[in-house]
């Protein structure tokens, strides 16, 4: 006869469930698909700027495929770098926290102290559209065209005021050139996003506009657009640029959205196809053409080669000009 048959004790039952697991048998430890939560998109410029309605509408695109919400963060400073550069400094990536990336971001080490890489600090996520650069006034101004403006500060240099966001974008440092190859100077003014300096020209506080977003403005009737910094004329107005009035200056600005550096790279590829779908939604391709912005999507290895070719000729240009460091 045997005797009768004993349980499994609590300890000996705990040791089996984990040498099952350890073996892949049990997958009681799977880690959460990606995205479980929402995510935290940045903006790097105050609320109320053309950025706004544009990654609204992405994200709400975006959050179609990820099945999560995607909640915008306006974090401004410095001309729109540091909302991007706080990603620089964060610990961990795990994919919940991504931000708009821009060329004063990657040209920020050239022209002030930081303690960041815009090259190596950062996963490039995906390229999506090239922002416009417009010259406008406030449509009551004498000014009808940019040699007009141009003749009318070269017999007062310094005292016609000139706007742009931040004090180290490329659209001011072009403002400059422009002037400097005019013959004149203009009186700089950083502002903190593009609302606030809308709101400035078109009260008549601030004389010249030189950034992108002009298009609602213009469309409204509250702002004259004098000339593009394109290579090309835009069809919806009939703006002449600036290169064909004789001043070889071109903008090229994209913008995308960057991560955490070290990012899993099937997350990183997740987000990037998730914003690339969104990329093609109407609603988000109508603020995109209302703002004057050129779609032109490109992959994260793409986005970061452009990123490094664009310090390469950011350094050139502000070494032709003899810009100095802060």
């Amino acid at each position: 006869m045997t005797g009768p048959r004993q349980l499994p004790t609590r300890r000996s039952a705990l040791a089996g469930v984990l040498a099952l697991a350890a073996c892949g048998a049990l997958p009681a430890f799977a880690a959460e698909p990606f995205p479980s939560k929402p995510i935290q998109l940045i903006l790097p410029f105050p609320p109320g700027g053309s950025f706004d309605p544009i990654f609204r509408t992405l994200g709400e695109a975006a959050a179609k495929d990820l099945g999560q919400p995607v909640v915008l963060m306006h974090k401004p400073g410095a001309g729109g770098v540091m909302g991007t550069a706080s990603l620089a400094t964060m610990n961990e990536a795990d994919g919940y926290t991504i931000s708009v990336m821009h060329n004063s971001v990657i040209r920020a080490p050239l022209v002030t102290k930081v303690t960041w890489d815009p090259l190596k600090d950062f996963t490039y996520l995906i390229g999506l559209a090239g922002l416009t650069t417009g010259i406008v006034v406030a449509a009551d101004t004498p000014w009808k065209t940019l040699p007009e403006l141009l003749a009318d500060a070269k017999k007062r240099p310094g005292t016609i005021s000139w706007g742009n966001v931040g004090a180290i974008s490329i659209n001011r440092i072009y403002g400059e050139r422009l002037a400097k190859l005019a013959g004149t100077t203009f009186n700089m003014v950083p502002f903190k996003g593009g609302s606030e300096a809308f709101t400035a020209v078109i009260g008549r506080h601030l004389d010249v506009y030189g950034d992108p977003g002009f298009g609602p403005q213009v469309q409204g009737g509250k702002v004259r657009l004098l000339a593009t910094f394109t290579s090309e004329r835009l069809k919806t107005y009939g703006a002449p640029t600036v290169k064909e009035l004789g001043y070889d200056l071109v903008i090229e600005s994209p913008v995308g959205l960057v991560a955490p550096k070290n990012l899993d790279p099937k997350i990183a590829a997740r987000l990037a196809a998730a914003f690339r779908k969104a990329s093609a939604d109407p609603a988000y391709l109508r603020q995109v053409e209302l703002f004057d912005m050129q779609p032109n999507v490109i992959g994260g290895d793409e986005y970061l080669a452009y990123a490094k070719a664009q310090y390469q000729r950011d350094a050139k240009m502000l070494a032709d000009i003899g810009f100095k460091p802060e």
